[in-house]
């Protein structure tokens, strides 16, 4: 390989995405430079690294721009929400194949999203952006009730909230706000959006866009009801059980939001509900799938979705390889931190993972770290994977390991200020 066919990685330290990509990277014997805001500059004898600070996007630009002066790139990727549009201006600077920079905000800012679909023909629910600013009772007078309050450019439905009533709206919002005053910079610190409850199954849709035209990878059913009051993800099925004729409605609908927002390549990952009145689009984001989920997915080569990623990103083709797997349903869950505190242990491991169809039972939160559910919480305790003959014995499989687990947590108790 040549210094012109290595990629540039743009990845917040926590990511769950960067060893993903990094394995994927040396399977496909890619090198990686992967540029992060951690303390301690990204490295290992495989990866090099690039120490960068996300909140000063400008000074980052320049940076890695100059990096590109040293050592050309052939791709540039962002893992996360916080790093595609800085990936997607890198690249249209370098003139490497890209997403319009603000394509790529449309896709990470609720707000904006929701505004944007509407100007362009895309149904949407009713919305209503507040500022922070300015008092909040006179901004809701028109908001329909149940609705659900949620921060412009936060993911994983962290700081998400339903409200049933005026008053529950009231409280949802300052807890929010509370959420995004350590996490957001700018404009964004001082947004919500407001809109009504959607009714009905959800879905995740993870696709790939290649000159505009998308190709719907995997559908994932979300067999546990997400009705609120907050949203966090549990159980993912793959194949859908869904009819096909949803199954292309949702197609339909998830390229409609694409040409809205202008994205043209590389991954997308979308959220949809479906109801009696049709498919409705949460979000389309211009990444993966979240946390270790991609894992689950594998395609006609038999490489996963980075392989796939990186490919495309650098206009390669993969080698066909034969896969078990393809013809095997999957499943995921996504451990849910039902209880805040001190995480003593984790019971049951062992056994969870004799279950039959059982893949892999992988805790993240080590021992003696803090435990903090949503809507504040930004992780999972950890992620069970199941691989079956049907999504039914998947899902059955998943429900069974987790039933094995006991979660031990002790109380967290902090000092009183002086």
């Amino acid at each position: 390989m040549t210094a012109a066919s290595r990629v540039l990685l743009i990845a917040p330290y926590s990511s769950y995405r960067t060893a993903p990509f990094i394995a994927a990277a040396e399977r496909l014997r890619v090198p990686l430079l992967i540029a992060s805001q951690s303390d301690l500059p990204v490295s290992t004898i495989a990866v090099q690294g690039v120490n960068v600070s996300f909140a000063s996007p400008q000074e980052a630009f320049e940076k890695l721009m100059r990096e590109a002066e040293r050592a050309p790139f052939a791709a540039v990727l962002g893992t996360d929400d916080a790093t595609t549009e800085l990936a997607a201006r890198i690249a249209a600077s370098l003139g490497l194949p890209h997403n319009p920079p603000e394509a790529v905000r449309y896709a990470h800012r609720k707000d904006l999203a929701r505004e944007r679909l509407a100007r362009s023909g895309v149904r949407v629910p009713r919305h209503w952006r507040v500022d922070l600013r300015q008092a909040l009772a006179a901004q809701i007078d028109a908001v329909r009730y149940p609705c659900v309050v949620k921060p412009v450019a936060l993911s994983a439905s962290r700081g998400v909230i339903r409200a049933d009533s005026r008053g529950a709206l009231l409280a949802a919002a300052a807890r929010a706000e509370r959420i995004i005053a350590g996490e957001l910079e700018g404009e964004a610190r001082h947004l919500l959006l407001i809109e009504e409850y959607l009714p009905g199954i959800e879905v995740a849709v993870e696709g790939m866009l290649d000159s505009g035209e998308l190709q719907v990878l995997a559908v994932f059913d979300k067999p546990d009801p997400l009705e609120g009051p907050f949203f966090e993800e549990s159980y993912y099925i793959t194949p859908s059980r869904l009819d096909a004729s949803v199954q292309a409605q949702l197609r339909i609908a998830i390229a409609a939001v694409c040409r809205a927002y202008g994205l043209r390549e590389g991954p997308i990952h979308a959220e949809c509900r479906i109801n009696d009145a049709g498919v409705w689009i949460l979000e389309v984001a211009a990444r993966t799938i979240g946390g270790l989920c991609a894992r689950l997915l594998r395609f006609g080569t038999g490489y996963g979705l980075e392989e796939l990623v990186l490919a495309q990103a650098l206009g390669q083709p993969l080698p066909e390889m034969a896969s078990d797997d393809e013809r095997a349903a999957g499943g995921v869950l996504m451990l849910p931190i039902e209880q805040g505190g001190i995480l003593r242990r984790v019971e049951g491991i062992e056994a969870a993972r004799k279950v039959p169809h059982i893949e892999e039972v992988h805790i993240d939160v080590r021992e003696g770290y803090e435990l903090v559910p949503l809507p504040e919480g930004a992780s999972y305790l950890g992620f069970i994977f199941a691989r079956a003959p049907t999504p039914q014995a998947a899902e059955s499989a998943l429900r069974a390991a987790h039933a094995k687990l006991r979660v031990v947590v002790a109380p967290l108790f902090k000092a009183a200020r002086a």
